[in-house]
């Protein structure tokens, strides 16, 4: 920080209100908490801080620091220790960024999004059954058993996330739950392709859409409710790292990831991988099964609150670029004249990450980082780098990614929509360096 606005400092340091007055001609509009000033300046943000903010002059007007916005989490579901509870029924649970720092995600510290009860698995893995309808010539009905035995075996990392995962950060709120960072994942599954399936059920001409049936529960506990059925175009069915998978990390899957069977997407909202496989409906349309119709945003931006027309409304289908500082936790400190060590990861949906940068002033300036090439497609891409803080103070470490057409993480939410979907804002983490 300047000698000038180090003065300042000491001068207005107990007059927050005075130099609100003083030194910034700017008063923020009262948008709300979700990471913006509400009714305070920056001094007075300086002292809420506890520290001086070497490059207050390029924060964004109107942004609060992140060590403001925050809030402690409580956290109980056994087994997924350390993760914050959205909603129990259902059961939907993220962790903070800090824990995703593994290479892949282990089952405990992996999201979890459902939309109905899991149901009870009374069955031997082996012997739960599937089938296959609709536009083929040949309708199936196999078993676990089955496809392991008659298909060949594939094990691909594949990122997994929610395409409600950022909610939180829109304004005015989008129903729902509010995922902040965490709804996303990168685990190492095992299965067949799901398009050796298909081509033993031998689809017709006429097929042109998945549609995908679960032996969740309806929350009524009516068993002729359905509870979420989604669907993707057969392109993405055809993808070779599209599977029906057993095995998640190396053992069989989780009951709340699917136990025994589940599809799984990646790339797509994680609503396209259902769990407990049940039945698979080859459509010569668009799906149209329950929920299918919510996954969708506007064609065009819109103003925030905006009621828009189911005409103009499109299915999502690859998720934005995005990535997380995993490490560091955000909030730590850190000694004057000491390095900091970071590591993350980065995904794109269908596409890859091609660079990652990382700002401490706000966005002014970026530090590029070491980008690692995936281990196989759709997997998440670590990245790490160094950093050094010039001056004592209060940080914000940002995250960009850019994807391999361009397209880069916004600074905040990139476009409201009614259903506060694809939110891929940066990640941002508070240091004070003393």
């Amino acid at each position: 920080m300047p000698k000038k606005e180090r003065g300042l400092w000491e001068l207005y340091k107990h007059d927050p209100e005075k130099a609100d007055a003083d030194i910034w001609d700017r008063k923020p509009d009262p948008v709300s908490r979700r990471g913006f000033i509400k009714k305070t300046g920056l001094a007075t943000m300086a002292i809420a801080i506890g520290s001086q903010i070497p490059f207050f002059r390029t924060l964004p007007s109107g942004l609060m620091a992140l060590a403001l916005a925050e809030a402690d989490e409580k956290t109980v579901l056994k087994g997924k220790e350390g993760l914050i509870i959205l909603n129990d029924r259902p059961i939907n649970a993220e962790p903070p960024a800090h824990l995703l720092d593994d290479d892949f995600t282990p089952k405990g510290k992996h999201f979890v999004r459902n939309n109905g009860l899991p149901p009870e698995i009374e069955e031997t893995p082996n012997q739960w059954t599937f089938s296959i309808e609709g536009e083929v010539h040949k309708p199936l009905k196999l078993t676990l058993d089955d496809i392991k035995t008659k298909l060949k075996h594939y094990t691909y990392a594949l990122q997994l996330e929610c395409g409600g995962n950022g909610r939180a950060g829109f304004y005015p709120p989008a129903k729902g739950n509010q995922w902040k960072f965490g709804a996303i994942g990168c685990a190492n599954y095992k299965g067949v392709r799901l398009r050796d399936v298909l081509q033993m059920a031998e689809l017709k001409d006429s097929a042109v859409y998945t549609g995908y049936y679960g032996a969740d529960l309806h929350l009524s506990g009516n068993p002729d409710k359905v509870s979420i059925s989604r669907g993707t175009p057969i392109a993405k069915a055809l993808e070779e790292h599209t599977l029906i998978a057993w095995e998640m990390n190396g053992e069989p899957l989780p009951h709340l990831h699917g136990f025994p069977l589940r599809i799984v997407s990646p790339g797509w909202p994680a609503s396209t991988s259902p769990k407990w496989l049940k039945r698979i409906l080859i459509q010569n349309r668009v799906h149209d099964g329950m929920k299918m119709d919510h996954y969708r945003v506007p064609k065009y931006p819109v103003k925030p609150g905006t009621a828009v027309p189911d005409k103009d409304m499109t299915i999502i289908e690859s998720m934005p670029v995005k990535s997380l500082i995993t490490n560091p936790k955000t909030g730590i400190k850190i000694k004057f004249g000491q390095t900091l060590d970071l590591r993350g990861h980065a995904w794109a949906g269908d596409l890859s990450v091609e660079r990652m940068d990382l700002s401490i002033d706000f966005g002014a300036t970026w530090i590029q980082a070491n980008l690692n090439k995936p281990i196989n497609r759709y997997a998440w891409q670590n990245w790490n780098a160094t950093l050094n803080f010039p001056l004592k103070g209060y940080y914000e470490v940002w995250a960009r990614a850019t994807d391999s057409e361009g397209s880069m993480q916004p600074m905040v939410v990139p476009g409201w929509n009614p259903s506060g979907y694809l939110n891929n804002a940066m990640h941002r983490i508070a240091i004070t360096v003393f």
